[in-house]
């Protein structure tokens, strides 16, 4: 695994109690996975993701990155992986190639080598012609592939991404897309990428974990977590509303039916399936339908049926409050 971390915890101060963050969650990554990490504001998202990224020490609980021993190897687990943080890194006055040397030399790559790795890079990541353009002065677009051009100049074998396309306009954020699908699908780069973006989660991710109140509550594919909520939700218009809801729930596994004047609406585990079977039964029993709609479950109902909440809604809120707690002192 490149990530494995088993009851991984953090407590946080305050003047009058003490504030459990994350509660003993256990996270594992496979190499080559891109995991997708969802939570409302609050939730110990961003906590755990400073605590894997060596940031904040864990009050309890274990965990190895990218080989490495999280409390006893900090160092080593620095060396191996790449962060992208939510504000970016690079500095507004500094040439983009010049930045990216920096951040090599900084991991200790010599100069020439450096040099031909940002070139590298910048192709890679569509920047080609920035070089001696100041960073600050960059796209909002350009500026996060900077950044993540910034995470990847050691060639890690982990890269965590912090909200990557928070700010960006849709074409920027779909161009960005397509830059880390390339990372993880042709470089086998392991990403660990936290959004409050479900339509990238559903995007991009191959497994997305839900944290909520401290805890993991799911985890699963896009799919998989999404059939959850017991399939596709099904709505009919009808002249004989009755008489269609008996054939509806006839229907193998239908749930959740109810009737609204002419309209009949239902779960069915797969509609593509079950609708030839009813509309063929409605056609012989001489019901005219006036009207027929299909909603598959999206990630945002399972976030709400999850936590009782939109993401959208839950993220405009204010930032985690365990940020600025003092820290407890580890459980021994």
């Amino acid at each position: 695994m490149v990530i494995h971390a088993d009851g991984l915890a953090r407590s946080f101060r305050t003047r009058r109690s003490t504030v459990e963050a994350v509660c003993g969650v256990d996270i594992h990554v496979a190499p080559g996975e891109l995991v997708g990490f969802l939570g409302p504001n609050g939730a110990g998202k961003t906590t755990t993701l400073r605590m894997l990224t060596t940031l904040l020490t864990p009050t309890a609980g274990t965990a190895t990155v990218a080989g490495c021993d999280l409390l006893s190897d900090p160092v080593g687990v620095r060396r191996r992986i790449g962060y992208v943080g939510q504000a970016g890194g690079a500095g507004p006055d500094c040439p983009v190639l010049d930045e990216l040397v920096l951040q090599g030399r900084l991991y200790g790559m010599p100069a020439q080598r450096a040099y031909v790795r940002g070139r590298e890079l910048l192709g890679q990541l569509d920047l080609t012609g920035t070089e001696r353009r100041l960073a600050g002065k960059l796209s909002g677009g350009q500026r996060r592939r900077l950044d993540i051009a910034m995470g990847l100049m050691h060639v890690p074998e982990l890269l965590f991404m912090d909200e990557p396309t928070t700010g960006l306009d849709p074409q920027s954020r779909a161009n960005l897309w397509q830059h880390i699908r390339a990372l993880h699908e042709e470089k086998g780069i392991t990403v660990f990428l936290t959004t409050h973006y479900l339509d990238e989660a559903d995007a991009l991710c191959d497994r997305i974990l839900v944290i909520d109140s401290g805890r993991i509550v799911a985890e699963g594919s896009p799919d998989e977590l999404k059939r959850t909520l017991a399939g596709d939700t099904v709505e009919l218009g009808t002249d004989a509303p009755g008489h269609t809801a008996q054939l509806a729930q006839a229907l193998p596994g239908a749930t959740g039916l109810a009737v609204a004047g002419a309209t009949v609406r239902f779960r069915v585990p797969r509609a593509s399936t079950a609708l030839p079977v009813l509309l063929r039964q409605l056609d012989a029993a001489g019901i005219v339908l006036e009207s027929i709609e299909v909603h598959r479950p999206t990630l945002d109902d399972v976030f709400l049926t999850l936590t009782g909440r939109s993401l959208r809604d839950a993220d405009s809120g204010a930032p985690e409050a365990a940020q600025h707690l003092e820290p407890a002192l580890p459980v021994s």
